[in-house]
């Protein structure tokens, strides 16, 4: 009966000590979601004042009419995953948004358990890398995607290309974010300030600046959400781990209790047998 309790005692230290860590990574989670949520917004400003200066260096270019994609053709994929794990089905969601496209095109992808989980498929992406454990470090992530995306296009291995990845407002349920990065929808972006703009570039050269500026600009964007669905996505996991760890351990301390409450009633009991042999004798 002893060891018994024992056991139980040892079990309920285990919980709480994993309670300890479910709360622990709960916290940095947090911290880490609203960190990245506070950056989108000065990058979503950066890249508003780059489209704006793309719209004004468009009037500086003769006007071409925009070519339209083959219907059949497969644009590559910028992909944001998972990093880590204790994410639920995060980046399960991410891949079933893709459909035959998670085959068939190129992927760019960003997530070491996200490419786990391609492995597992068979799929290897043309290009991996790993999200940054904080948000501070994906402007560098965006050059080092953007570098390998420079390297496809030079090649003409890339004519098209989409960003995917998961984005989630506060008080909504996430959904997938699917959006064309190349080439330019230049109809997006209108000259909100009349005339011509000053510059010391020549206007191709200028264009090409401000594209690439744009393009590492929207790669932030996406990063970010991601980073901050990913780490929103493991607050809510933790959060059940630590409802679950709540009701296994109120059952432990009530076992616990029962257990001690018979070994005082064995201890009685074996008292009081003493005590009528004594008298017996």
């Amino acid at each position: 009966m002893t060891l018994r309790l024992a056991d139980i005692d040892t079990r309920i230290e285990g919980v709480e000590q994993l309670g300890a860590v479910v709360n622990a990574m709960r916290g940095i989670a947090a911290a880490r979601a609203q960190q990245a949520r506070a950056q989108v917004k000065a990058v979503d400003s950066y890249a508003a004042t780059i489209a704006a200066a793309i719209g004004r260096a468009l009037s500086l270019m003769p006007a071409t009419p925009q070519e339209r994609l083959a219907a059949d053709t497969h644009p590559a994929l910028v992909v944001f995953a998972a990093e880590q794990g204790f994410a639920g089905a995060f980046s399960e969601h991410v891949f079933a948004s893709l459909g035959d496209d998670l085959a068939g095109s190129p992927l760019f992808l960003v997530g070491t358990r996200g490419a786990t989980v391609l492995a597992e498929r068979g799929i290897h992406p043309a290009w991996r890398g790993a999200m940054p454990s904080h948000s501070a470090g994906i402007p560098k992530l965006a050059d080092q995607v953007a570098e390998a995306l420079y390297s496809g296009v030079a090649k003409g291995e890339i004519v098209a290309l989409d960003v995917v990845f998961s984005q989630r407002d506060p008080g909504h349920d996430p959904r997938i974010e699917r959006n064309r990065l190349l080439p330019l929808d230049l109809s997006r972006f209108p000259a909100s300030v009349p005339g011509p703009p000053l510059h010391n570039l020549a206007p191709t050269e200028l264009l090409a600046g401000l594209t690439a500026d744009y393009l590492h600009a929207q790669l932030c964007h996406a990063a970010l959400h991601a980073f901050a669905a990913e780490n929103e996505a493991r607050m809510e996991a933790m959060a059940a781990a630590r409802d679950q760890s709540t009701r296994q351990l109120a059952d432990l301390q009530a076992q616990a209790r029962l257990v001690r409450q018979e070994e005082i009633t064995a201890e009685v009991i074996e008292l009081a047998a003493g005590a009528a042999a004594s008298h017996a004798s």
